[in-house]
Parts: C-alpha cells; structure tokens; sequence
C-alpha cells in the first residue's frame, strides 16, 4: 500500500509560486517541476512540463522518454511567444509499479529515498554541484554560494542534444520513503533536519510534509516550496 503526502508554498519572499506538483497512485505518477523565467514563464514551463509527463506515462511511456517529450513541448510553446525571455523548468519524477520505481530528473529539483537513513538519490545539475565534483569547494561551502542557484540543465531552456537526463531503477520495500523537493526545501533545510522527520513513526506522509514546508519557511522561505513525499507501507 502506498501512502503519500503534498503541498506547495509560495514563500516567503516571493509573490508567485512557479512550482507545480503532481501526485496520483493510480497512474503510479509523482513529480515536483520548479519553473524558472518569471510570472507566466516559470509557471507555465512547469505546468507543461506536468501535464505533459501525465499525457505520455498514461499512454506508457517511459518516464525518461516523457521528460525528453516535455522538452520538447516548452520549447514549442517558448517559440510561438512574442517575448524573448526563455522559459525553463527543473523537474524530478517517480513513476511506481507495483513494488518498482522508475525515476528521472533535470536540474536541481531532488529525489531522496529514507530507508532508516536518508540518501539524495538525484545529483544535482548546478554549476554549485560542479564545483564540488572538481573539488573546488565543498558541499558545505555550496550551501552559501553566491551561486548555488544557477542550473545548468533544465527543460526548455538546454539545448535538447545535451539534455542529461538521468534515470535510476529500484524497488520500493515495505517502510521505504521516497521524498520528490524543489530546492526552496534543501535551501533552507539541512538533510539531517529531513532526515529527523522523516524519521518520526507517528507523523504520517501529510504530517511530514507539513512539517518540512514548515522546517523551509522557519529557515527563511526563500523561495517556492514544494514537497512531495511517498511511503510504501
């Protein structure tokens, strides 16, 4: 049985919420999209990117296949605009069947899986994520770059030839958590903080969620929030 929990903040400091989400047990589909580009850009990116991934995994495409697709349709849809700005979206998405998991991602929206302890299965596409891979810094001092929030992958935006989209395959086991964020959660919340939540028998999936939407806002909410989490019983 699966049990799952949702919800979206605006933030504190910002006056439009250009996140989305998804979360449907029948389709087996959950996603958080995090739009980039300003009010009727970012929030438009993600909505397409939302419903295009619901449209293609009805039909079962394969979620890797559904994200290249939605690529695809915001480019379209930026094309046909008359402004120059360009529209673009992280997104990370879980599709679950029966007890196994197909998920992908683009830029730094995560995925995490609890399991007794919590692991970042997603690796950021971020010029901050770079820099650690090179060794010039550390994930502690990315934590407070002037730069942390600068992608460098994202729909509708990377030219579609050097997308890197990446999937990962697993099995979801009994007790097994799987946690889908924009980055206005790790922004403001360490993952010790997440992991401690998580953690917590008597809070249920909703519970969690609220509490980590919470945990971001208490840490300044400076940015959209968006949480999705799931929990195989």
């Amino acid at each position: 049985m699966i049990e799952f929990g949702h919800s979206s903040h605006v933030g504190l400091r910002r006056e439009h919420n250009e996140d989305t989400y998804y979360a449907d047990p029948e389709l087996g589909l959950w996603l958080v999209a995090d739009g980039m580009g300003g009010h009727e850009h970012g929030e438009v990116a993600s909505a397409i990117a939302r419903d295009t991934l619901i449209e293609e995994v009805r039909k079962g495409t394969p979620i890797g296949r559904a994200i290249q697709l939605a690529d695809e349709e915001i480019i379209r849809h930026s094309s046909r605009r008359a402004e120059a700005l360009p529209m673009g979206t992280t997104v990370a998405a879980v599709n679950i069947s029966g007890d196994q998991f197909d998920m992908a991602w683009v830029g730094d929206s995560r995925v995490y899986v609890w399991n007794g302890v919590l692991k970042q299965l997603s690796q950021d596409h971020s010029y901050v994520q770079e820099l650690i891979e090179q060794g010039a810094i550390t994930a502690e001092q990315a934590r407070t770059h002037p730069h942390r929030n600068v992608v460098t992958q994202a729909l509708g935006v990377t030219d579609p030839q050097n997308l890197r989209l990446e999937t990962i395959t697993g099995t979801l086991q009994p007790g097994m958590q799987i946690l889908l964020c924009s980055d206005g959660l790790t922004e403001e919340v360490e993952d010790a903080q997440i992991e401690s939540i998580l953690a917590r028998p008597e809070l249920s999936a909703q519970e969690c969620v609220d509490h980590l939407i919470l945990a971001a806002l208490d840490g300044g909410g400076s940015d959209n929030v968006t949480v999705v989490l799931i929990r195989r019983r």
